[in-house]
């Protein structure tokens, strides 16, 4: 006897849904409308619907999904536990940041909002740094914990300056989180302007905040910084020239950091992300790199949420990290070893 399929829920992974006699051709045919097949979604099969919504960075609304559960079950929305479905469930643990003041940067969106909202959920207090002052604010306002907004851009040293002003005289962590990518270019190809400013942002401005951020944890004996390295820090076929420039040189300043500093108390430690579902902007692309690298990014195991990530790094802030210094942790679903 064939066993009816459970209902479907937002929470119910994408291939699950292509899987399901009911939702497969209502997901197939939201995306024929779009122009686009199935096989988009390859790399987020593992992901929950829901996540969509955050991807699509506002073009799909939660309404579309909730749509998309009553059709599936036919106009009845069932109710299922998070957790039921086999995905991943954010555990919080009370307490484990208390009496901390942590600098998060890139704390708008994606990686860095959910590590200062993680963050300042487990207790502490949290400065979060995004050049968007609009999005921050609203994080700010959406009522996580102690969070303390701070606009600016970490390529600045009178902005970094004034985060470590706001930080105060203690300063227990730094998680370096900011970022952006290149347009995939090659050597030959990458103009000034992205090398500039993705050396910049991604591991210019790490330093800075690092080196503003060290004397007070040189003279407290103690302190946590991660880096936000990438899969692209440990290989040469994940992006552009500038971005794989940018990421191994994030280790190279993760490594020298933790040898130099360890002896004060100081553990510095690096995160390697592989595809992470954040809707992070893309420049125009770069035609002969995207072609280059297109058959290696077809490898790449299904994505990580945000809050997957701020999952490990929070681990390596954290006391649960102690004796952990000069790690990467290659935080990205396995691509790693492929």
């Amino acid at each position: 006897m064939a066993t009816e399929p459970k209902p479907l829920t937002a929470h119910s992974t994408i291939g699950t849904w292509l899987d399901h006699p009911q939702g497969g051709p209502l997901i197939r045919g939201l995306l024929a409308q779009s122009g686009f097949d199935e096989n988009v979604l390859g790399p987020v099969k593992g992901l929950p619907l829901q996540q969509l919504v955050t991807m699509s960075q506002g073009q799909l609304p939660q309404s579309v999904v909730d749509d998309l559960v009553l059709q599936a079950n036919g106009g009845v929305a069932p109710t299922e536990d998070a957790g039921a479905s086999g995905e991943w469930q954010e555990r919080v643990t009370p307490g484990r940041f208390e009496g901390r003041t942590v600098i998060v940067t890139g704390a708008a969106s994606g990686i860095g909002r959910a590590t200062a909202s993680r963050i300042a959920r487990e207790g502490g207090r949290v400065i979060a740094v995004d050049i968007s002052k609009e999005r921050l604010d609203e994080f700010a306002a959406a009522g996580d914990g102690d969070v303390v907004a701070v606009a600016g851009d970490i390529t600045k040293q009178e902005d970094i300056d004034r985060i470590v002003a706001e930080a105060g005289s203690q300063i227990d962590a730094l998680a370096n989180v900011a970022g952006i990518n290149d347009d995939f270019s090659p050597a030959h190809e990458t103009s000034d302007a992205i090398w500039d400013r993705v050396i910049a942002i991604n591991l210019t401005g790490g330093f800075k905040l690092t080196r503003a951020v060290l004397p007070a944890m040189i003279e407290a004996g103690r302190g946590a910084i991660v880096n936000v390295s990438s899969e692209a820090g440990l290989r040469g076929n994940a992006s552009g020239n500038a971005y794989t420039v940018s990421k191994h040189g994030v280790i190279g300043l993760t490594r020298s950091a933790a040898f130099m500093y360890g002896p004060h108390g100081i553990r510095v430690n690096a995160v390697a992300p592989g595809g992470v579902a954040t809707g992070i902007p893309m420049p125009s692309v770069n035609e002969s790199g995207m072609a280059r690298l297109s058959p290696f990014h077809s490898s790449i195991p299904t994505v990580a949420t945000a809050e997957q990530l701020a999952a490990s790094i929070t681990f390596l802030l954290s006391d649960d990290g102690v004796n952990i210094n000069g790690a990467v942790l290659t935080s990205d679903g396995g691509w790693s070893v492929q």
